[in-house]
């Protein structure tokens, strides 16, 4: 099972481009996300929407998408060609990451015409007459989403997707640009983490490494949402220390020496679709000096990491994970664990 997903700016022709694309691509089947957008105007209440500017920016929004790609693509198998704007690469590690979780690899397209050829076919858009607000709604949204596109391009966007200058081209040439990049294997499947989604609760393990002024190391994952420690899931057989050291040096490159001492043990109750768990934290010591460089580079495993201090780190994590860390930090001091339900200390 494979996703095309095509990608760009409002005007680079992606749905006409997919809608030429699944005919030259055997059992393809074209999915607009905007129908899900659609849908949530019978689903949620009009104040929740009115208090985001954009369908991308509901978390419902962006699991539906995850959803309904996989179970297009269990009920008819083949291709799904999907033309959705991503431009928050936040946004494309969780939709991505959650197709990784399934099984189903993702061939990301870029059309990329130039911005001046952009402009002229955001003019030229016709907007339908009996649109309320057709103009704002659709042209000057076009126009609004050519900075932020800019910015993609300049940051993450050119480098994980595979580029099709379609300028010159017209959807039907632009879609067999596409489909024999496709099918010669120029397009490689998205680097990202296969993490499965957890169907009952979970033991994870995480490790808490510092820096000589005591700064908390803390990962910005990209197959799941918010920064977080480094650590996972806690393998069947497998002792939860052991699994802390072992995720510590797949996600950073850093081996640690002598196993951790754990600090805290806190039960994190269900919140559907979550099932909970146990989620411990250990200290895995200061680094030594110049060990921190050794950290790699972000990959498939991680967008970013960096060194935080605890108020740094109340504003980049979390409420729920920044109770634990607090915690954590204060086990360290005293020099005993503790015991949180829900982040809270009992006993």
């Amino acid at each position: 099972m494979t996703v095309v997903w095509i990608n760009g700016a409002f005007g680079a022709g992606k749905t006409t481009t997919a809608r030429e694309l699944i005919e030259l691509i055997p059992n393809s089947t074209l999915f607009d996300p905007e129908v899900i957008g659609g849908a949530l105007t019978h689903l949620l209440p009009p104040k929740h929407l009115t208090e985001v500017g954009d369908f991308q920016d509901l978390p419902i929004w962006r699991r539906l998408v995850i959803d309904t790609v996989a179970a297009m693509l269990a009920e008819l198998g083949g291709t799904l060609v999907v033309p959705m704007t991503l431009l928050r690469q936040e946004y494309r590690d969780e939709i991505f990451g959650g197709l990784a979780a399934r099984r189903i690899a993702v061939r990301h397209i870029l059309l990329a015409p130039a911005e001046t050829i952009l402009r002229e076919r955001i003019a030229g858009r016709e907007v339908p007459a009996d649109l309320p607000d057709g103009e704002t709604r659709i042209r000057q949204w076009s126009y609004d989403h050519i900075e932020p596109y800019r910015a993609a391009l300049a940051s993450w966007l050119t480098a994980d997707a595979h580029p099709v200058d379609s300028g010159s081209l017209t959807p039907r040439e632009t879609a067999v640009r596409i489909a024999e990049a496709v099918g010669s294997g120029a397009v490689a499947p998205c680097d990202i983490v296969q993490t499965r989604e957890p169907t009952a609760e979970t033991l994870a393990s995480g490790v808490l490494l510092f820096d000589e002024e005591d700064r908390v190391l803390l990962v910005d994952p990209t197959y799941k949402a918010g920064w977080e420690f480094p650590g996972g899931v806690v393998e069947p057989g497998e002792a939860p220390a052991r699994a802390g050291m072992r995720e510590v040096a797949e996600e950073t490159g850093i081996r640690l020496g002598d196993v951790p001492r754990l600090l805290v043990v806190d039960w994190e109750e269900p919140a559907p679709p979550g099932f909970g768990g146990l989620r411990l934290l250990f200290d895995g010591g200061r680094l030594e000096s110049g060990e921190a460089s050794r950290v790699l580079l972000p990959g498939p495993e991680l967008r970013a990491w960096r060194f935080a201090t605890e108020q740094e780190a109340a504003e980049m994590l979390p409420p729920v994970r920044y109770e634990r860390l607090r915690w954590a930090l204060r086990a360290r001091e005293r020099g005993s664990a503790l015991y949180l339900e829900a982040g809270v200390p009992v006993g």
